[in-house]
């Protein structure tokens, strides 16, 4: 529990904070041996509704901030609990960051690690990688250099993600409005002219009867062919989020599509590097490491090969023989020697960092190639179901034009 107390502290200065303890009792023992006569000691209800709340995601962007300022600080000679004071100033209006930071000062002040702090509190839900990361460099002495290695990871995932979704918007609007527009002529378009035709006692076409048949099934049912839509897009992507067999078979079957397997391997390889590369210089252990690393992995896939790599590495075996021989997925050869070669020199931090900065630039050259493609290739396709349409409500015209 968590109690905010105001008093007189030793030196006789007033003080207003926070204390953690079981008990009331065990709080005003505490207060006690830190000499603190408190005038007001009672539950602050705000942490205390955080703990039974969900926590909540934060963006990347802003861990980035907030793992920057805290190096700089430590950089600067600061301790670590004032420079988390300093940083709560800038978030008081943000109530769900300010408690999360005063939980973490109240951690911090009972002699917790920063580690602990990170892991107890119950306000916002860190990455796993960023809080283990946390827990190794402050153990051996590089929180300062890795908050700031972390800030630039977080960051560059940050402007990835994106770039990728401003690069996304134009080719969604142009599929939306497509379907839509042919929705609009299978259900309206369509049945209006299938009564001009009705009035003729003439064989259609089969292409004419197959879009006239197609565009009564809109009309009648298009209501609930956009809401099963909607059903099985959320069924899926419940699925997927929630059960480990379906986004394995799924993403195995993405690793499989022609240029979009390939992008997607490049995207995980070079993130997996670059978080490596700086674990692995700040004195992790490559199993350890990869493992960290594992848990930046979008793709279940490619996460299964690796935390089966690293667990063999611990019975002693290589690990660039390790990826070569396995049966989950056949990662990239050039990744693999690489590494076989940072093995044999004792360079794989500076051969991964080359590797991320490599991988990174193929892939984004690979997603600038398939956003350049998808437009025309949905217009094409647009063009050619619209023409389909149009020319099988011509067909007819043209065949008692010649009859």
């Amino acid at each position: 529990m968590l109690f905010k107390y105001s008093g007189i502290d030793a030196s006789g200065n007033k003080i207003s904070a926070k204390i953690e303890a079981c008990t009331l009792e065990d709080a005003k023992s505490k207060l006690k041996v830190k000499k603190i006569l408190y005038s007001k000691l009672q539950e602050d209800k705000a942490l205390i509704n955080a703990t039974f709340e969900r926590k909540t995601s934060i963006s990347a962007t802003i861990l980035a901030e907030i793992s920057r300022d805290i190096s700089i600080y430590l950089n600067s000679g600061i301790s670590l609990i004032n420079a988390i004071k300093l940083i709560n100033e800038r978030y008081k209006k943000n109530k769900k960051l300010s408690t999360f930071f005063e939980s973490i000062s109240i951690f911090l002040d009972e002699g917790k690690s920063f580690y602990m702090a990170l892991e107890q509190q119950k306000s916002i839900k860190l990455p796993e990688f960023y809080k283990q990361s946390i827990k190794i460099s402050e153990s051996g002495g590089l929180l300062k250099t890795v908050l700031l290695e972390l800030s630039v990871f977080l960051k560059e995932q940050e402007r990835v993600k994106k770039q990728m979704l401003t690069a996304m918007t134009y080719p969604s609007f142009i599929l939306v409005v497509s379907l839509l527009v042919v929705g609009f002529m299978l259900s309206f378009i369509v049945p209006k002219v299938t009564a001009i035709f009705t009035q003729y006692d003439q064989a259609l076409p089969p292409l004419t009867s197959f879009v006239i048949v197609l565009g009564d099934f809109f009309s009648s049912y298009y209501t609930w062919i956009f809401s099963f839509i909607i059903v099985t897009i959320g069924i899926v992507g419940y699925t997927y989020s929630n059960y480990k067999a379906f986004k394995f078979v799924i993403d195995k079957l993405l690793l499989k599509i022609p240029f979009m397997g390939s992008m997607i391997e490049l995207n995980e390889l070079s993130r997996f590097s670059y978080m490596n590369s700086i674990l692995i210089r700040s004195g992790v252990p490559i199993v350890q490491s990869f493992n960290l690393s594992s848990n930046i992995i979008k793709n279940s896939v490619i996460q299964e090969l690796f935390l089966e790599a690293s667990s063999k590495v611990v019975e002693g075996e290589k690990l660039s023989k390790t990826l070569e021989n396995s049966l989950i997925y056949s990662i990239d050869s050039a990744f693999i020697h690489a590494v076989a070669i940072g093995e044999e020199t004792s360079e794989l931090s500076t051969i991964l960092s080359n590797l991320s900065k490599l991988y990174n630039e193929n892939s984004q050259d690979k997603v600038k190639i398939f956003l350049t493609l998808l437009e025309p290739v949905f217009m094409l396709i647009v063009g050619v179901i619209v023409g389909t349409i149009v020319f099988a409500m011509l067909l007819p015209i043209f065949t008692m034009n010649l009859g």
